[in-house]
């Protein structure tokens, strides 16, 4: 039959119990072979000799006490930091005795909620994207092609019309035109069909040229090739460098950023984008929190250096284990 496992009440009980019974049982030995006597009724003299001793096991069993919850007050720090957007953050199961069941239990823990956090945002982002989609497909399809037909309407009408109307006609096709370069850009963003047809190299470089082009911050770029990678993977990198470049076009106040793509050790890809802005991030907003959410899902890690005034760095390091696998 197999031996029931203590619960974690009944192990704290046993250990302090153990504890007090060592400290009381030392002392009633010490007792009983030192050659102190007590009367009765208790003498003037031997009243310091019975206090040093009632302080010598309490300071004993309070320095033994104290050493064997010291797992709980660890427990307790870990409490008050923990961060489901900063996995794997545990604290160690051996040393710790009869105590090891409620640290492991807790492990356990952190690890579920970290699951299902990954499985929320996991459905959360997938909605979006096929929202995103949805929304850039009518663009495209309705909204587009509705101002391409008004444009050649508007084209066909200039042909025709007097000669005074020319002029106007003209600048009204312009503000059509540019208006269709919107919604296409827009398309573009909500979804990266770039990225699905060509790779992530070229989405990555049509990103960059993007910024660039709008001429607010002149954006350099440096991709190595990078191994076959799952789809999952390359639209969080190409999600978190869209969400970091745009960071810095709006926000940063910087004039040149770099986008950088490398392999690492390991097989490790990392993305890093880097600006000359003010620097200062706040990792609390919610489009660092949407990255590191993004991040999770790949078991990636994200990293923000930002200190004021010195620019910003925002690092993702995919691990090689995220790889395609291959045939």
């Amino acid at each position: 039959m197999k031996e029931h496992a203590h619960s974690p009440a009944q192990a704290l009980f046993r250990r302090l119990f153990v504890i007090n019974a060592l400290v009381f049982a030392a002392g009633t030995l010490v007792l009983a072979l030192s050659p102190a006597t007590v009367s009765s009724p208790v003498l003037l003299a031997e009243i310091p000799v019975l206090a040093i001793g009632l302080a010598l096991i309490l300071a004993a069993n309070a320095l033994l006490v104290r050493a064997s919850l010291a797992p709980l007050t660890a427990l307790t720090s870990l409490m008050q930091r923990v961060d489901l957007l900063h996995n794997r953050d545990r604290l160690r199961e051996d040393g710790n005795g009869d105590l090891a069941s409620v640290v492991t239990t807790f492990n356990q823990m952190l690890d579920r909620l970290e699951e299902e956090r990954a499985s929320a945002s996991a459905h959360a982002l997938a909605a979006q994207e096929a929202e995103r989609g949805r929304i850039a497909r009518e663009l495209h399809d309705e909204i587009g092609q509705s101002l391409t037909v008004a444009l050649l309407g508007l084209k066909r009408t200039r042909d025709r019309a007097p000669a005074e109307l020319t002029a106007e006609l003209e600048h009204t096709q312009e503000a059509i035109r540019a208006s269709l370069d919107e919604v296409r850009q827009v398309a573009r963003r909500l979804r990266p069909g770039v990225l699905e047809d060509l790779g992530l190299h070229s989405a990555l470089t049509a990103l960059a040229t993007d910024l660039s082009q709008t001429g607010s911050v002149h954006v350099t770029r440096s991709l190595a090739s990078v191994p076959p990678l799952a789809a999952d993977v390359e639209l969080v990198l190409y999600r978190i460098a869209q969400e970091s470049l745009t960071n810095v076009a709006r926000h940063s106040g910087a004039a040149t950023a770099a986008l950088t793509l490398a392999v690492v050790e390991d097989g490790e890809v990392v993305l890093r984008v880097t600006d000359d802005g003010r620097g200062g991030v706040r990792e609390h907003g919610a489009g660092i929190r949407g990255m590191h959410e993004r991040a999770l899902l790949i078991g990636a890690r994200l990293g923000i250096h930002s200190p004021p005034g010195g620019g910003t760095r925002i690092t993702l390091t995919v691990p090689g284990t995220a790889k395609e696998p291959t045939a």
